[in-house]
Formats: C-alpha cells, sequence, structure tokens
C-alpha cells in the first residue's frame, strides 16, 4: 500500500485494509478534485432496532469466550490474505458480511485493474471488546493495528454472528485516527456493555440518530437540522467544506457535481465507554452525480477502477460510496467522529 506522508492527526485515513484497498480518489479527468478533497474525504441507516443483549430481558452472557474470538480473527485473517493472493472476492463471502463485503469487494476490482496484490495482513496489538448479549446477532469487536509501528494503521472491527451455529463475518471495519477503543468499559470479568442504538440514557444523543444527524451534515452543511450534535473535524465540518470548494472548482472546468449523503441500512452498534459515554459504528451512503456539456470531460480514475469501463468518455457519471463511520459520543457535549473507511462500490456512465 502507499505509504503515508501526512502527520497523523492531518493525514487521510486509509480507505482500505492493507489486504483489498489502495487510496481513493476522485473521478473526473482533468481536474484536481481528488486532491482538494483528500483530507476531508479520504483521512447507516442505520436500523434503530436493537443489536444488543439491551433488548430481551434475562441474564446476559458473553457472545463469545476471547479464544473463541481470538479464532475467528485467525480465520478472518487467513482467508482474506487468500483473497488478495488471487486477487477475488469470492473467498471473502465466507468471513465478511455487508456492508464490509460489497467494500472489499469493489477493492480488489480495483486491484485487479490495477495488477498490485496487497500486503499480507498482519495484525497486532489485538484487543477484544466481547459484549454480554442475550438475543441475536452476536457481535463482538477486535481492535487492532497493522503495518509500520512508527505509524500504525488501526482498525476497529466489528464482527457479527446472525443466528445460533451461523458463521462469524467481518461486517465494518473503520480507521480509526487513534486508539478510541481503549475507552471501552469493562466490566471486572473483562466483558464489554453494549448500548441500545435508540437509548439516549446518559448519553448526549442516542447512538441511532448520528446517521441522520451525519448524513445532513454533510450534505446540508453544520446549520443543518440534526447536525449540531456533532463536532467540527475532518469528517464532518471539513468534509463539507471541501466538498462544496471541489464542486466549485469543477464548475470551473464545465462539471457540475452534486452530493448527497443518507443512512445506509445497516444496523448501528455501540459500546459503553468509561466516562459512561459510548463508541458508534454506523454506515453512510453517499451518491455522486458528475454532469458536463464538454465531450470527454469525464473519465473514470481512481477509486471508480474497476466498477466501470475506464476508457469510454462520458458526459454523466452517477456514482455510490459507502463510508462506514467510528463515533464517540460522550455523556454531554458533542460527538467526535473517530474513525472512516470510505470505498465507492458503484459506477454507471452515460
Amino acid at each position: 500500500m502507499p505509504a503515508r506522508t501526512q502527520p497523523a492527526h492531518t493525514r487521510p485515513a486509509r480507505t482500505l485494509p492493507a489486504h483489498t484497498r489502495p487510496a481513493r480518489s476522485a473521478v473526473v479527468a482533468a481536474s484536481s478534485l481528488s486532491c482538494l478533497l483528500a483530507v476531508a474525504l479520504s483521512t447507516g441507516c442505520s436500523s434503530s432496532s436493537t443489536s444488543s443483549a439491551e433488548s430481551k430481558e434475562g441474564p446476559a452472557k458473553p457472545a463469545l469466550t476471547k479464544a473463541q474470538a481470538q479464532q475467528v480473527l485467525a480465520s478472518y485473517t487467513t482467508a482474506a490474505n487468500r483473497a488478495g493472493r488471487r486477487l477475488s472476492g469470492d473467498g471473502l463471502r465466507t468471513v465478511e458480511a455487508d456492508p464490509q463485503l460489497t467494500m472489499d469487494d469493489a477493492s480488489l476490482k480495483l486491484r485487479r485493474v490495477i495488477k498490485r496484490r496487497p500486503s499480507a495482513l498482519k495484525f497486532r496489538e489485538t484487543a477484544f471488546y466481547i459484549p454480554r448479549l442475550s438475543g441475536y446477532p452476536h457481535w463482538f469487536v477486535v481492535g487492532a493495528a497493522t503495518g509500520p509501528a512508527k505509524q500504525p494503521l488501526r482498525h476497529a472491527m466489528l464482527f457479527n454472528q446472525a443466528r445460533p451455529g451461523a458463521p462469524w463475518l467481518l461486517t465494518a471495519n473503520p480507521y480509526p485516527a487513534s486508539d478510541s477503543l481503549s475507552q471501552i468499559a469493562l466490566d471486572p470479568d473483562g466483558y464489554a456493555t453494549p448500548v441500545k442504538p435508540n437509548s439516549s440514557k446518559q448519553l448526549a444523543v442516542a447512538p441511532g440518530k448520528l446517521p441522520e444527524a451525519h448524513a445532513a451534515l454533510l450534505t446540508g452543511g453544520p446549520s443543518a437540522a440534526g447536525a449540531s450534535v456533532l463536532a467540527d473535524g475532518p469528517q464532518t465540518s471539513e468534509t463539507y467544506k471541501a466538498l462544496r470548494k471541489g464542486e466549485k472548482t469543477l464548475a470551473g472546468r464545465g462539471v457540475t457535481l452534486s452530493s448527497r449523503f443518507s443512512a445506509a441500512p445497516y444496523s448501528v452498534y455501540a459500546l459503553r465507554t468509561k466516562d459512561r459515554g459510548a463508541v458508534v459504528w454506523y454506515v453512510l451512503k453517499q451518491r455522486e452525480a458528475y454532469s458536463s456539456s464538454k465531450h470527454g470531460a469525464l473519465s473514470v480514475g481512481g477509486d471508480l477502477l474497476g466498477l466501470v469501463p475506464a476508457k469510454a468518455t462520458r458526459s454523466r457519471m452517477d456514482t455510490t460510496v459507502l463510508v462506514q463511520y467510528l463515533a464517540t459520543v460522550p455523556p454531554t457535549g458533542r460527538t467526535a467522529v473517530t474513525g472512516i473507511y470510505r470505498k465507492a462500490v458503484t459506477a454507471h456512465g452515460a
């Protein structure tokens, strides 16, 4: 993978895990939109239904043991590395589910086009956050690092088991800018506490409300309804400003860009933190529409490679992007978005 050259607090978060993804750049020929958006953009509706033990009465038990969780991670690593060597997403279907599966499959398509196999995944500094649950789906989180020790790429991996006996599948893996998972609270036995998506008890905002609030901010700006629950930062206000600046730059080149965000249809997951706040996983969908009256003004590049033929010139391009987020909700105050994984998954041109 390309080496990172920016400090951790300013560089774009990588949008791909090491086994599948090169960094994303925007798609418009002869434009510098990818540079304009890099800092802010590269760095779901999430269902408000409960995804935790709190959905049912009765004693809650750990989703699995630490030893079992370690085996799940080991099996995932083996399968993911095999998929990376073969540049094929077929093997990922045994260890991943959406949205992670769709995003990683698109990344492997890109790698086939650029003919670049990924480095093997080697997780270190692993920490397991296993909630006590009394209903399905069962799920747990792994915090880990890959890459150089001086500039690690951190992972906030969420594995899900849909029903008894079903396989454990990676469903999300946003990349935190710091080790924010270390703030997750553990009980005396070492287990985490899940938080209902629709619960605002001891929280500044219910976790399930974050997708719509975030989508409103990125589409309409910090003054949009509900957006005030989110703190300013690279994945919120700065992203919105970068998008608007990119649109103006493209307009000067005869290209019109519109971008809208919405909550994606995936569950919200949350774990209680030591300060009684919560760490939250959720997903947004971004729809981008490019158009130009100039023949050949639009072409395929960057993150869209492998999703649509690259050589054809177009006057219109519509893309769908999935964006996974990790956020920290405090007991009081504004929510900080601390992690991201962004990947274009479809593209259509005319």
